[in-house]
């Protein structure tokens, strides 16, 4: 049986005032506010969906292996001995009851206010707090599950990665349902802060079921000479909007940014990403794949920022989707704000369907049209696991990459 918990003082009085703000804050209207073109929420009653906790683990999940510390989905975190001088990895309700003056001070930091950040504010439940001190690297990596299981339920969940100057650690991060069956509604916020000469490798996954709406915030600032390195899998879910954004605060921060999607049915994606360079000698990668089945539809939209005196900034971004079926629709839309003159800022996008040419050549060598055209879609997608190192995160990504395929192909 779980231990009750005692709130801080703090967290509640935050609670209160977020209630208020999502009072306030009026949520965006169709065509009517910037980035929402594509993905109408008028018919939505975000407050019908009541908040519940996470359940526990399914028998399915996205990424599962053996080592890791697991918080979430029925398990716990062991760092009983954790102070706040030390790494804490803990659920993030009982990191703000035992160590609240860590987590008061970086709760909030990064992600922009907004109806669906002041609602997660007044009602997170689950997620996870890690805190890795100043040279101190976490070798095993965490595994964080958070699991929507309660029909017509709001499932809010927050993630809150601190790493101090020359701090190591591996975060995975999946969301997945109980059930086919239970609809609802998940909101997620994940706020990442990675010190000087920090590395975080940061590997989320979302594969609700397809009666499920999700929306989410998430932001990563990367201070001077710090790395993140964040893989993103979206494979599941009915509707919604996430944001995923970074920011390179200081001169040679680095941040690499890998995804990955596969839709069917009438599932809609909408995905918007930042890379903002705030500092000099600033670098990103972002590169995102899709395959689309059936009459689903997604977006990506992406933004490279560069602020004034961010010179010498390196960025590329792109997105690349292959449509599989006649009536599925992807947009790709990307964007530069350079107000910095000695920079290096390029981006690319692509929307096509299987080429017949590929199809006919590897029929000739004695494929089937079935095989040859699992083979093109599984090449398509090959290239965003080759942005990744070999070893466990290599292997973790293929194989989810692989069973998502054949939910959408049907094979």
């Amino acid at each position: 049986m779980a231990t009750a918990i005692t709130e801080p003082d703090w967290l509640t009085a935050r609670r209160v005032g977020a209630v208020e703000r999502a009072g306030e804050l009026e949520l965006p209207s169709f065509r009517g506010v910037p980035g929402w073109e594509f993905t109408p929420i008028d018919g939505l009653d975000l407050d019908g969906f009541a908040p519940a906790r996470s359940g526990e683990a399914p028998d399915r999940s996205v990424f599962d292996f053996d080592g890791a510390v697991r918080v979430g989905g029925g398990a716990v975190a062991s760092s009983a001995d954790a102070t706040s001088e030390g790494p804490i990895v803990l659920p993030i309700a009982e990191a703000a009851a035992r160590h609240p003056e860590l987590v008061e001070r970086h709760l909030g930091t990064l992600v922009a206010d907004s109806p669906f950040v002041a609602r997660n504010d007044a009602h997170w439940s689950d997620g996870v707090f890690v805190y890795v001190p100043r040279g101190v690297q976490i070798e095993a990596p965490i595994l964080v599950t958070a699991v929507h299981e309660q029909a017509g339920s709001a499932l809010y969940t927050r993630t809150l990665v601190v790493l101090e100057d020359g701090a190591e650690a591996e975060v995975w991060d999946q969301l997945v349902s109980a059930d086919d069956e239970a609809d609802g509604l998940v909101n997620g916020v994940v706020e990442l802060i990675v010190g000087q000469n920090a590395r975080l490798r940061y590997v989320s996954a979302q594969e609700l079921n397809e009666k499920t709406w999700v929306f989410g915030a998430q932001r990563a600032e990367v201070a001077r000479d710090g790395h993140v390195d964040w893989v993103t899998l979206g494979f599941g879910s009915k509707n919604g909007k996430v944001f995923l954004e970074t920011t390179l605060s200081g001169p040679g921060a680095h941040a690499s940014v890998t995804g990955a999607y596969a839709s069917r049915g009438r599932q809609h994606l909408d995905v918007d990403t930042l890379q903002e360079h705030a500092a000099e000698n600033t670098t990103s990668d972002l590169a995102f794949r899709g395959i689309l089945n059936d009459r689903s539809s997604t977006v990506w939209r992406g933004m490279i920022k560069v602020d004034e005196g961010a010179q010498q900034t390196d960025a590329f971004q792109e997105s690349r989707n292959l449509i599989v079926s006649k009536k599925a629709h992807a947009d790709a839309i990307p964007g530069l704000e350079i107000l910095a003159d000695d920079v290096r800022c390029t981006h690319a996008a692509a929307i096509a369907q299987i080429d017949p040419d590929q199809l006919f050549y590897l029929r000739s060598r004695g494929l089937s049209t079935a095989q040859a055209r699992r083979l093109v879609i599984e090449g398509f997608l090959e290239a965003t696991v080759e942005r990744l190192e070999q070893g466990p995160i290599r292997e973790q990504v293929t194989g989810a990459i692989e069973s998502r395929l054949a939910a959408v192909l049907g094979a």
